[in-house]
């Protein structure tokens, strides 16, 4: 038996609905599970997040950069932008975009990629927490972009593309499936029902070993 502490934070032990028991088995496994996706998240608020400040600053500086960076893209297609070498596809291809749409335009993209980056940002902490509402904000804003997702790789395949596609329809079915949202498998209470049995049992199958 350990000594009386020195200092208690209170007069009785806490009652068994105060202690919060450490996951075993399943609701462990699940708990790794959502924390990978935040960190996919969370890598993909850093990586949004850059490329919004990017755009900004390329929309405020638009007309100084467009020099330099057309002789660059010349140098590399062997022709200027727009004279008919140029990229189908890639980066050279992407920059070309970039520089054929007028500030308020890029400043709009960059706004809506930091909004984007937000919602990541929002997703990758809520998940890490284990948070009930972010895995509802994953299906759904997962979800919304595999249209997207979808007609990107009918205008060009690559196996990033396809790599990212399926990641995400994986990660919505399993978050989906296995935390049983809107209602799905029974909801929310059979959720909780499951956890706590799977808990019981782990903990059973310790105490014969």
């Amino acid at each position: 038996p350990l000594p009386p502490p020195e200092h208690p934070t209170r007069p009785t032990l806490p009652t068994h609905d105060e202690i919060e028991l450490p996951l075993r088995g399943r609701p462990l496994r699940d708990k790794v599970v959502l924390r990978l996706i935040a960190i996919n998240r969370g890598l993909h608020f850093v990586g949004l997040g850059l490329l919004s400040i990017l755009a900004f600053v390329l929309a405020n500086h638009r007309d100084e950069l467009e020099g330099p960076v057309s002789r660059a893209i010349a140098d590399l297609q062997g022709g200027p932008i727009g004279a008919g070498t140029h990229a189908k596809h890639g980066i050279l291809h992407s920059i070309e975009k970039v520089f054929s749409l007028d500030s308020s335009t890029i400043r709009l993209f960059a706004a809506a990629i930091a909004v984007y980056a937000i919602i990541e940002g929002v997703e990758a902490y809520g998940l890490w927490l284990g948070k009930r509402w972010a895995e509802y904000l994953t299906v759904v804003a997962t979800a919304a972009f595999l249209p997207l997702e979808i007609y990107e790789l009918t205008e060009h395949i690559s196996w990033l593309k396809i790599a990212t596609l399926v990641l995400n329809i994986l990660a919505v079915l399993y978050i989906l499936l296995t935390k049983r949202l809107f209602g799905l498998r029974g909801g929310h209470r059979a959720f909780e029902a499951e956890r706590q049995s799977a808990s019981l049992l782990e903990v059973e199958e310790a105490a014969k070993t």
